[in-house]
Formats: structure tokens, sequence, C-alpha cells
């Protein structure tokens, strides 16, 4: 494997049939001038041409790898985190066998294209702040050729395009198999005194909605689903379902509201983490009020398709 200075950072991909997005998406990373020195790519037992497009990625690029899983029924509760983290262990496990050195680790979803320097800038982020834990960039969508950003918490990275520093993941006990894997790990790192930041002037274009994946409804009945799971205060979950119900399609409200009442009725399991049911369920009107304000100064003009 050639070896680069620069390239000091791990990337995992979890693909399901993305032959669509994934030429786009990989000629994104291929061209970061910061390339990652290991970008591995799951391959979640895809039935389209996506194990054709991964043969040609590893062909033309030494530093991609992909492994395969078996074709298993989706769903959107613990199989994403499950695919995840085969990636992030296969990759952990690559580098002592291979002595490959990195000082952190990044999540990529196959439907984000990335602008050329998204990692650099991240990198150079996080060696101005050692306190910083994890960050991303932010998350935009092409409206017809004007780029739209997805509002959230400054203060919170999002899912896909995120970074951890490697003493952070280490120390929140890495990528684990849980519903909405990327907050309970933003969760363990605030309790640990590090850093979260989200960076909007760092363009990630996501082709897909956030949890879209089976359906918007579907995706926010699980988000209420998840509210529950983690034992979420009452008062963070009418928060957010006022939210949502603000924002457009006005439905996503009602569904988040719903998976977490449904759950609530049925008196469903709950994460055995009790770090991190407690800190949920502390949550009071300090966290909303902030939440609000990190929401609220977000940037007020938003880049133009051209200025990726």
């Amino acid at each position: 494997m050639d070896s680069d200075p620069d390239r000091k950072y791990l990337l995992i991909t979890p693909a399901r049939n993305e032959e669509k997005n994934l030429p786009e998406v990989s000629e994104s990373v291929a061209r970061q001038k910061v390339k990652p020195a290991l970008w591995i790519i799951v391959d979640d037992g895809s039935t389209d041409n996506t194990p054709h497009i991964l043969e040609g990625l590893k062909t033309k690029y030494s530093w991609i790898r992909s492994i395969r899983l078996p074709p298993r029924p989706r769903d959107i509760t613990f199989h994403y985190s499950y695919v995840c983290k085969q990636g992030f262990d296969y990759s952990l496990e690559y580098c002592r066998e291979n002595s490959i050195e990195y000082d952190y680790l990044g999540l990529l979803d196959a439907d984000t294209i990335l602008e050329e320097n998204y990692f650099g800038k991240l990198i150079y982020e996080f060696e101005k702040d050692s306190s910083l834990g994890i960050a991303s960039g932010g998350v935009y969508y092409d409206m017809g050729g004007k780029l739209s950003r997805e509002v959230s918490d400054k203060n919170l990275p999002r899912g896909t395009g995120r970074l951890w520093r490697k003493d952070c993941f280490l120390e929140t006990e890495g990528y684990q198999v849980e519903p909405s894997p990327d907050s309970i790990s933003n969760t363990k790192a605030i309790l640990r005194g590090w850093q979260l930041r989200q960076y909007a002037d760092v363009i990630g274009v996501q082709t897909r909605k956030t949890s879209a994946g089976e359906g918007l409804w579907k995706g926010y009945v699980k988000n209420g689903w998840m509210a529950y799971y983690v034992d979420k205060s009452l008062a963070m979950v009418l928060f957010n379902t006022l939210y949502y119900s603000l924002k457009s399609p006005y439905y996503t409200g009602i569904a988040y509201f719903y998976g977490y009442l449904y759950s609530a009725v049925k008196r469903e399991k709950k994460i055995q983490d009790m770090e991190i049911r407690t800190y949920y369920r502390n949550q009071g009107l300090g966290f909303l009020f902030s939440r609000v304000s990190g929401i609220l100064s977000r940037n007020s003009t938003e880049p133009g398709k051209g200025e990726q």
C-alpha cells in the first residue's frame, strides 16, 4: 500500500444496493485533498451492481478495501450499526496487521457527496483544538442547483461525514451496535469532557433525506422509538415533536411522537447502558434552551452549488 503522511484517517462506508450513488460518492472521496489512509466499504448483501463497482474501485485505488456481508432482512434499528461496526472492526485489524498509522476515524454514508477539501478542513479544526473529539460538516441538499442546509444543532456532529479523534473513539468504547449509535457516541464523548462540533461551511451533499432509508414516516417513527429507548425526558420528546412539526414535511412530528407513544404504551425494552439513560432522563429546560440557541444560530447565508 502506498503511504502518504497526510493521510491520517480511516473511513468506513456501509453500502447496500448503491449502484446509483456509489460512483459519484467514491469520486468525491478520491478527489479529496487529504485522502484516507484506508477506506473500507461494507457491502451489505447488495443485489445490484454494487459489488462490480467495488471491484473496480479496489483495482483503481490501493487504499480502498471492501468486505461483503451475507444478505439479510434490513431493519432501521440495530442493523445499520451492525454493518458499520463490521467495517470499523475490520479496519482496525487491517491497520494493525499492515502497520498503518492514523489519528482519526470517519464514517461516510453511501449517499453523501463531499466537497474536495471536506476532510482536510475537519482535520485542520481538530489540530487547532486538542479537546475536539468528534466533528462533521453540514448536511446539504441540492435543490435545483442551489444548496439548502438541513438545520440542526451546531454542537452536534452529523452521522454521515463525521470524524472521531482516535483517542475519543477508543475512550467512548468505539462504535456500538445500538440504534442511533452516533447519538450514543456523542453522549459518551460529552460525558468524558470532549468537545463536539458541526461546521456548516464544510459541505456534504446528501442525495436522500436523513432518516429516509425506509421512507420518512418509518424513519421518524424510529426516531420516536429511539427517544423512548434511551429514556429521553418527556420535555425533550415534546420539544422534538414540536420542532419536527414546524418544518416540512410537517407529518414527521406526528410520526416521531407516534413512535415514542407506541413504545411507551407497549413498555418496550430500553437501553441497558445506565450512563446513557441517566444522561437523557436528566435533560431539562436548560438543555432545551441551549439546543434552541444552537439551532437558531445557524448561518443565515448558505453556499450555492458553485461554492463547493
